[in-house]
């Protein structure tokens, strides 16, 4: 079974950190607490353990993971080739949401970085993440802690629904903060190409990075053909039921009153139509994109909790974490808008 150690999110036990550092170092898995989403963890310079991510996750051998750090040293680890000015870049920006592409290191076991020669790295700011990486003394890989396809988890609760009894432990710190993945910046290319849109929105990148690129494939939240870092190639944050996107066409009192029907919508937009019914799961105010983020996962997880046949989601202005909400919208629907026949 697996254990749960609820820990601060600010000041973590050290006595539950160091089980959880413990095992790490023997080879388990531990689920942890980011900034983002709760990560599933294995010491990153070990390919057995980091075999036991792909397998308790059901994850496809060519997705590659992001490898979390807590000091610039260990970037050298993992890492090659890191040009003094990405080496200044990192250490403004780290810790924090945004994570880089680089050359992999000889040191890194190839199942981390799929069928690629580089590697994804990021320093989470979460303490207990960054807690957890110093007890350990190792870099550690980590995907998002749920099974391929699911929405990423924000809690505790959603790691375990989704691999109680396949991880040695799970650090419970309650919700994450941002709600979303971190972005993921391809640092081997100039001019520096988006590879996923994350908590560090675009525009905070062009101050920090000058040009960066975005490829038509993220706007678009398309599938590569190869995947070169997390989140491009295969379906992800999908509910088990089908979604839908609005579209611009808007909602009708029609959708509200059926009953077969899950919506998912801003407080704003619930509140314009009168009786809207329990099958309504509300985001967040529009107003606030954050708080929307931090809701998005945790929604499409309780749309499979209703008694319906599909769900239908409100969408959004693709500008700061915008981009981001709309890229795991687009693709938990595999970028389906409504059918007409229920407009």
């Amino acid at each position: 079974m697996t254990k749960v150690l609820k820990v601060d999110a600010v000041e973590p036990d050290t006595g539950k950190i160091a089980i959880a550092a413990k095992a790490i170092t023997e080879g388990g898995l531990v689920a942890f607490p980011t900034e983002t989403v709760y990560g599933l963890g294995a010491n990153a310079l070990d390919p057995e353990a980091v075999a036991m991510i792909f397998k308790a996750k059901n994850r496809p051998a060519d997705n590659p993971l992001i490898v979390h750090i807590s000091k610039m040293t260990q970037l050298r680890e993992v890492a090659e080739g890191v040009s003094p000015r990405m080496l200044n870049i990192a250490e403004k920006v780290w810790p924090g949401p945004l994570t880089f592409l680089f050359r992999k290191s000889d040191r890194l076991p190839q199942a981390v970085c799929g069928l690629t020669d580089k590697v994804a790295v990021r320093m989470p700011s979460h303490p207990v993440a960054l807690a957890l990486i110093s007890a350990a003394c190792v870099p550690i890989a980590a995907p998002s802690a749920n099974l391929s396809t699911r929405p990423s988890p924000t809690s505790a609760a959603h790691v375990l629904a989704d691999l109680d009894g396949k991880v040695d432990i799970v650090l419970d710190a309650g919700d994450t903060f941002f709600g979303v993945e971190s972005t993921i910046i391809d640092a081997t290319c100039r001019p520096f190409r988006l590879l996923r849109p994350g908590a560090c929105t675009l525009e905070e990148l062009q101050r920090l990075l000058g040009r960066v690129s975005v490829p038509m494939s993220v706007k678009k939240a398309e599938s590569s053909a190869h995947a070169i870092a997390p989140g491009m190639k295969y379906r992800h944050y999908a509910p088990s039921k089908p979604l839908y996107m609005l579209g611009n066409k808007g909602f009708s009192h029609k959708l509200f009153a059926m009953k077969n029907v899950g919506i998912i919508c801003s407080r704003e937009l619930c509140r314009s139509y009168r009786g809207a019914g329990k099958n309504v799961i509300i985001l967040g105010s529009e107003k606030n994109l954050y708080e929307i983020a931090r809701n998005l996962f945790k929604s499409l997880r309780a749309l499979d909790e209703l008694d319906v046949e599909f769900g239908i989601i409100e969408t959004f202005k693709e500008e700061g974490i915008g981009l981001a909400i709309m890229n795991r919208i687009k693709k938990a629907s595999a970028d389906m808008e409504l059918p007409s026949t229920v407009r």
